[in-house]
């Protein structure tokens, strides 16, 4: 009879899922007080995101009221939330007193996060 044990050190792909840390959204909110352009230069400059997807973010959360900008760990997650508080105002918009606003989300709470969240 053949033994049904996997090999010592061989983990399945079942094993690694429970594993690997939870996965959070890190959601951009709209707000009145910033432009395209400010989104599209804080999408490039925190996430590395070309100019097309930063404009994508921007209509999806202009549109929307909220978008997914990245699916990580929650450790990175809360950094890339600060770092977009810390961002600063909008320059094109003499009313803007400082950065947008986000929140973190764990993935598999958001309908939205299926496959379209990036994944670190």
């Amino acid at each position: 009879m053949a033994s049904t044990s996997e090999s010592p050190g061989v983990q399945t792909q079942e094993q690694t899922r429970a594993r690997q840390a939870p996965l959070w959204n890190v959601i951009l909110l709209d707000d009145d007080d910033h432009t395209y352009d400010y989104v599209v230069r804080m999408m490039s400059r925190i996430f590395g995101m070309p100019q097309e997807a930063g404009m994508k973010v921007a209509r999806t959360v202009d549109a929307t009221g909220r978008a997914i900008c990245m699916t990580v760990h929650k450790e990175l997650a809360e950094l890339k939330q600060a770092q977009i508080h810390a961002f600063g105002s909008d320059p094109l918009i003499p009313r803007c007193r400082g950065s947008m606003s986000a929140k973190i989300e764990p993935a598999e709470a958001d309908p939205e996060s299926g496959n379209g969240g990036e994944r670190a």
